[in-house]
C-alpha cells in the first residue's frame, strides 16, 4: 500500500486541454472519489495514473517512486473497468489468475490468492464457470478479485457499478466500501454518480472542465459548497437557486420580505446590488418557519413517505442566467423544488404554504459563482 502525490498534471489533445494543471495527495489507505459530469477530465486521469494516457506535463508518485514515465504494468496497480474486462472463454479461476500466470508466479502461489480472493468476495462456488454464466454482480466481484490477487499498493476503479441496474449497484457500492475497509488498500474511485461519491469517499474530488472545484469529505462538500457548481451537483434534488436584492450588508429581499442572512464567513464585500441564494430541498417545509411563502405547485412527484414538490418562483427571484450558464447540474431558477416528509394530500395545481430558516440558505456571487457564505 502506499499514498499517491499527483503534481500540475496537464493534458491535451492537440489545441483542447482536457486537464488544466491537476494537483492531489492522496493518503496511504484512503478512499478518494474523482466525480463529475461527462466530459470533465476524471476518466483520463485515472488513465494516466494508470499510464494508459501519457501526461502532457507534471509528474505522479506511487509510494517513494516517480512513475510518470513509468510503463502500466511496472506501476504496481491494479485496475477495475466498467465493463469487467473478462476473457470469455476462461473459467472464473483462471481469469481472476491470469495477470499473475503472465508475471510468471508459481501455480500454487497462484491458487493460494485466487482461493483467498474469492473466499473474501464470496464466490469459491463460481470458480469454475465461464463469464457467460455469471450474473452482472457476479462478474464485477471476479473483475474486482483480479485486482486483488496483484495484492498491489492501489486499485483504481473506472466507474465499475455503471453496468447494473440501480438495486444492484446500491449493494454493489456497499461491498466495495466494505471491502475497501477489510484490505485498507488506497483506492481512486472514478464515477459520474454524486450518490456514490457521497456513499463511498472518505475525500470527494469534484471536477468540471478539467479542472478541480472543491476537495473534502462528503459532508464537508454537502455543507459547504465552493462555488454554485459544487452546491448545484452535490445533493439529490438539486439545489434550489434564487435571487435576492440587497439591502444592507446583512439582509435580503426574497419573496417580497426583508430576511436576515445567514452569519458571515469573512468573503462578504463589495456592493453587489444582488445576490444568489441556495435553498436545499430538505431545507423547505410546511410548518411554519421564519420565512413563510405561497408557492402554486406545478408537479408533485411522490416517493411513499416523500415527496417532491416543485412549485412556480416569482420573476423577481429568479436566479440570473448569467451565474448559470454552462453548470448543468445547477438548477435555473424557474422552479423550486422541496423535498417534503409524508406532507398529506397535495397535488399539483393549488397553492400551499412553504417555509423555511434564513439559517439554511447558501449565499453565492452572482457573477464569479463563489460561494460568499
Amino acid at each position: 500500500m502506499a499514498g499517491i502525490r499527483i503534481d500540475n498534471v496537464r493534458k491535451s489533445y492537440g489545441p483542447v486541454e482536457v486537464l488544466k494543471g491537476f494537483s492531489l495527495d492522496i493518503r496511504d489507505g484512503e478512499f478518494v472519489v474523482l466525480v463529475g459530469p461527462s466530459g470533465c477530465g476524471k476518466s483520463t486521469m485515472l488513465k494516466i495514473l494508470a499510464g494508459l494516457e501519457p501526461a502532457s506535463s507534471g509528474t505522479i508518485r506511487i509510494g517513494t517512486r516517480d512513475v510518470t514515465d513509468v510503463a502500466p504494468g511496472a506501476r504496481d496497480i491494479a485496475m477495475v473497468f466498467q465493463n469487467y474486462a473478462l476473457y470469455p472463454h476462461l473459467t472464473v479461476a483462471r481469469n481472476m489468475g491470469f495477470g499473475l500466470k503472465m508475471r510468471g508466479m508459481p501455480k500454487a502461489e497462484i491458487e493460494r490468492r485466487v482461493r483467498d480472493a474469492a473466499r473474501i468476495l464470496d464466490v469459491e462456488h463460481l470458480l469454475d464457470r465461464r463469464p457467460r454464466q455469471l450474473s452482472g454482480g457476479q462478474r464485477q466481484r471476479v473483475a474486482l478479485g483480479r485486482a486483488i490477487v496483484r495484492e498491489p499498493q492501489a486499485f483504481l476503479m473506472d466507474e465499475p457499478l455503471s453496468n447494473l441496474d440501480a438495486k444492484l449497484r446500491v449493494h454493489m457500492r456497499a461491498e466495495i466500501s466494505a471491502l475497501h475497509k477489510r484490505l485498507g488498500v488506497t483506492t481512486i474511485y472514478v464515477t459520474h454518480d454524486q450518490v456514490e461519491a457521497m456513499t463511498m469517499a472518505d475525500r470527494i474530488v469534484l471536477m468540471r472542465d478539467g479542472e478541480i472545484q472543491q476537495i473534502a469529505d462528503p459532508d464537508t462538500m454537502y455543507a459547504r459548497p465552493a462555488n454554485i457548481f459544487v452546491a448545484g451537483f452535490i445533493g439529490a434534488p438539486g439545489m434550489n437557486f434564487l435571487s435576492a436584492r440587497r439591502v444592507g450588508e446583512d439582509r435580503v429581499v426574497l419573496f417580497g420580505q426583508e430576511i436576515p442572512l445567514p452569519a458571515a464567513s469573512g468573503r462578504m464585500t463589495g456592493a453587489t446590488d444582488t445576490l444568489v441564494l441556495g435553498l436545499r430541498p430538505e431545507n423547505i417545509s410546511m410548518h411554519a418557519g421564519p420565512v413563510a411563502f405561497e408557492a402554486r405547485l406545478l408537479l408533485v412527484e411522490s416517493l411513499g413517505s416523500d415527496k417532491y414538490v416543485h412549485a412556480a418562483v416569482p420573476e423577481e427571484n429568479r436566479a440570473p442566467r448569467t451565474a448559470m450558464s454552462g453548470q448543468d447540474h445547477a438548477r435555473r431558477g424557474d422552479t423550486l423544488v422541496a423535498r417534503l416528509i409524508n406532507p398529506g394530500p397535495i397535488g399539483p395545481g393549488g397553492s400551499t404554504r412553504l417555509s423555511f430558516d434564513p439559517a439554511d440558505l447558501h449565499v453565492f456571487d452572482p457573477g464569479t459563482g463563489a460561494a460568499l457564505r
